[in-house]
């Protein structure tokens, strides 16, 4: 006959509620008692009915994340946070991809909700008003990555991209850069039209100073290579001295072939400023000064709001949490 609760609760020496809770909410169990009813679970081969759990609570134990940007490094590394976030608090992540098709995002939506899922985080640019509405009419916690949530009931998390775009441009220009280039530019997401305003308004009334702005296709190493061979194409006086890239996947392409295909010498000849501060940054070719963009109060922060979502009794207002960035100078702009 299988194991019970009941049985693991009386082998790990705990009442039933405890063992209970520690299914439910191991946070709320200590970590002696947890580690005894873990063992218990583990020697009786204890198999949860998950079914039946569901259908008591209402809700699976499943967060679900859905992204276009999986590409980047960047949301790999924030999807890790988030699991192991997730997995403090007895819940298993969903990842699913939707490569920016807008009914893709629309059908991945449809399944979390069929699957009852405890909540749902939407990144970069998923958030269409077709998926907020459906998320909204079945009350599923909702929490926007990189987004301004305005609805009661949702949540959201930002990195204020203005600001952390600013500062990159600014250092470059205190580096003794006059004609800075922002590639990656021009996109319809919102953090990248931010990252441009940032970039405008450190340039705006900086005497000498010009801006120009090159559009990519994509936000990948190919664009950025791309974006580097017109540039060695150009004259020498329309070349930039200065690059801000859109992020750090742009600024290793743009390195790959500014150093290794052109010759180019970073940063006497052009310096450059990626963002994100993905792992490869610091060993690239040459080591990329970038934006900083605190991947484990992003996760922690988006796991957070989804838990006190799905705790509330009626939706609240919309709320909201700005991170700030960080720059990382590194030898690819440091001339001085």
């Amino acid at each position: 006959m299988p194991a019970s609760i009941r049985d693991v609760a009386r082998e790990a020496g705990v009442s039933l509620g405890t063992a209970s809770t520690y299914l439910n909410a191991p946070e709320r169990v200590g970590p002696e008692t947890a580690r005894r009813i873990q063992k218990a679970i583990d020697e009786l081969g204890y198999i949860r009915n998950e079914a039946a759990r569901q259908l008591r609570a209402g809700h699976s134990r499943m967060l679900a994340m859905l992204s276009m940007e999986l590409r980047n490094p960047f949301f790999g590394e924030v999807a890790e946070v988030i699991e192991q976030r997730a997995t403090d608090f007895g819940l298993f992540l969903m990842l699913l991809y939707g490569h920016g098709d807008v009914d893709r995002d629309r059908r991945y939506v449809d399944l979390a909700v069929q699957k009852q899922v405890y909540g749902m985080i939407l990144a970069s640019g998923s958030a269409t008003p077709d998926v907020l509405d459906l998320l909204d009419r079945h009350r599923v916690p909702t929490v926007l990555m990189d987004g301004r949530a305005d609805r009661d009931g949702f949540a959201s998390v930002a990195i204020d991209d203005v600001t952390g775009a600013r500062r990159a441009v600014e250092h470059l220009i205190e580096q003794g850069c006059k004609r800075i280039a922002v590639i990656g530019g021009e996109a319809t997401l919102p953090q990248i039209q931010e990252r441009v305003l940032g970039a405008e308004q450190a340039a705006a009334g900086r005497r000498g100073v010009t801006l120009e702005i090159v559009p990519t296709k994509e936000r990948t190493v190919e664009a950025g290579r791309d974006a580097g061979d017109e540039l060695v194409r150009r004259s020498a006086r329309r070349r930039p001295d200065g690059v801000f890239a859109i992020n750090d996947l742009i600024a290793v392409g743009l390195l790959q072939s500014l150093v290794i295909s052109a010759g180019w010498r970073i940063p006497q000849d052009v310096a450059l400023v990626g963002y994100d501060d993905i792992d490869f940054a610091s060993s690239s070719v040459v080591p990329l000064s970038t934006v900083r963009r605190p991947r484990d109060i992003f996760g922690w922060a988006a796991v957070d709001f989804v838990r006190e979502l799905a705790r509330a009794k009626v939706p609240g207002p919309p709320r909201h949490v700005e991170i700030q960035p960080e720059l990382i100078v590194r030898a690819s702009s440091r001339r001085h």
